[in-house]
């Protein structure tokens, strides 16, 4: 296991940095004349390999349990953080690895594929990292991303409330100046790692002006998990991906320091957007991970059990059932490769990675549905797995992102679009 880590790791080194580079992504080949090209650089294969031995030997066996218990699984969060797993977009000065969004798209897949809940664990902690990654100063980067390289911490990201998913113009948690400190007050709700996390991303209205636009209305902070009036509610009972952490957030006279203000007051909301950008693909990938896994445990399934005297897969319902599965499986993670290039090219990817995020969720949808029913009633039953996997999809279609919200933002980029070549 230590080889994965080395290798990881060693692509801070200048002769190993396109492996993980946004150059090393699979897309169009350089001089070759050959047009795009999915092939994976030697070093993406072998640690998409050693990826898969970590899943295989740490995740699958323990999945289940995870789920009955809902405990949050911080032995596995260490091994991955040992193994040089998480972390992967930070900075290589800071002693990340700076990786590219299409490399960890490949980890987040294999991931997902051993248990989503997991994944969706460690996968928030970058969704909590990336408005740091993004926006942050040199010391605000150095102190708290700094610390989760050096410890297997967590971060989150606070931006849900009650009453304000997927329209953040609602949000109606407040900060006040005073001083050199902001004061912040208001509830959040859903926040993924929320009980665990050691800092949060949390965004809040600094403009009470109802009018004001929300380009200039919120304001992004770095908030200390240990500061006196931030308190965590109690974990929540969810229908599925229960590995993770799920809780509200209540904030009563919260002080914090100016400088963990993200750019400036005001900028919170195009930190909020853009952090989604680089996101939305691996949360995609994960999505596809666990439809990969409906489909194989489906297809095995459908050459073990008989009826008729023969496979069930020999039966034509079921093996075009199976074909379905396939097709939506290989689509996703095209769409979701194409979304992660656009952004390792340094290009805004909202319109494709809204697209992959959109597409992969119905996809993990529709594949878990059909393999529970390719199960029969054993599907139905929690003694299988892939009872577990149509739970745990479902909430690919809500959190990051509603695939109703992601619809709208690809039309807009449409209407957009096509007004520009009017």
């Amino acid at each position: 296991m230590a080889a994965i880590s080395q290798l990881i790791k060693s692509a801070v080194r200048p002769t190993l940095r396109r492996a993980l580079s946004t150059k090393a992504a699979p897309g169009t080949v350089e001089g070759s004349g050959l047009g795009p090209s999915f092939a994976l650089t030697d070093e993406q294969t072998e640690i998409v390999d050693m990826t898969k031995k970590f899943v295989r030997e740490e995740i699958i066996p323990v999945a289940a349990q995870y789920d009955k218990t809902g405990e949050y699984p911080w032995p596995i969060i260490r091994k991955a953080w040992e193994l040089g797993l998480m972390n992967n977009h930070v900075p290589a000065e800071i002693g990340g690895t700076d990786m590219s969004i299409m490399t960890s798209c490949l980890i987040a897949e294999e991931l997902a594929y051993g248990c989503t809940g997991i994944m969706t664990a460690l996968e928030a902690s970058g969704l909590g990292q990336t408005p740091v990654i993004i926006a942050g100063n040199e010391a605000q980067k150095k102190k708290y991303l700094g610390r989760l390289i050096e410890e297997p911490l967590v971060a989150a990201y606070c931006v849900t409330e009650p009453g304000a998913g997927s329209d953040v113009n609602g949000v109606r948690t407040r900060a006040e100046k005073k001083g050199d400190e902001w004061v912040i007050n208001g509830q959040k709700m859903w926040i993924t790692n929320g009980g665990v996390a050691n800092w949060y991303f949390v965004l809040a209205r600094t403009n009470p002006d109802p009018k004001c636009p929300a380009s200039k209305a919120f304001t992004g902070f770095i908030v200390e998990r240990e500061t006196p009036g931030l308190t965590p509610g109690r974990k929540e009972q969810n229908m599925g991906q229960r590995a993770s952490d799920t809780r509200g957030i209540t904030f009563e006279d919260v002080r914090v320091p100016k400088e963990n203000v993200l750019i400036g007051e005001g900028a919170g909301f195009k930190i909020a957007m853009g952090t989604f950008d680089k996101t939305r693909p691996p949360v995609a990938a994960g999505a596809v991970g666990l439809a990969q896994r409906c489909l194989d445990e489906a297809m095995k399934y459908a050459l073990e059990r008989k009826a008729f005297g023969v496979p069930i897969a020999a039966h034509q319902a079921v093996s075009f059932m199976l074909a379905d599965m396939a097709i939506g499986v290989e689509t996703a993670r095209l769409i979701t490769m194409k979304s992660a290039w656009e952004v390792d090219q340094g290009r805004r990817n909202s319109y494709y990675a809204s697209i992959a995020k959109c597409y992969a969720a119905d996809m993990a949808n529709k594949v878990a549905s059909d393999a529970v029913q390719v199960f029969g009633g054993n599907g139905f039953n929690t003694e299988y797995p892939v009872e577990k996997l149509m739970r745990d999809a479902k909430i690919y279609q809500i959190y990051e992102g509603t695939s109703q919200i992601q619809r709208l933002i690809i039309s807009r980029n449409m209407i957009d679009a096509a007004k520009g070549k009017a």
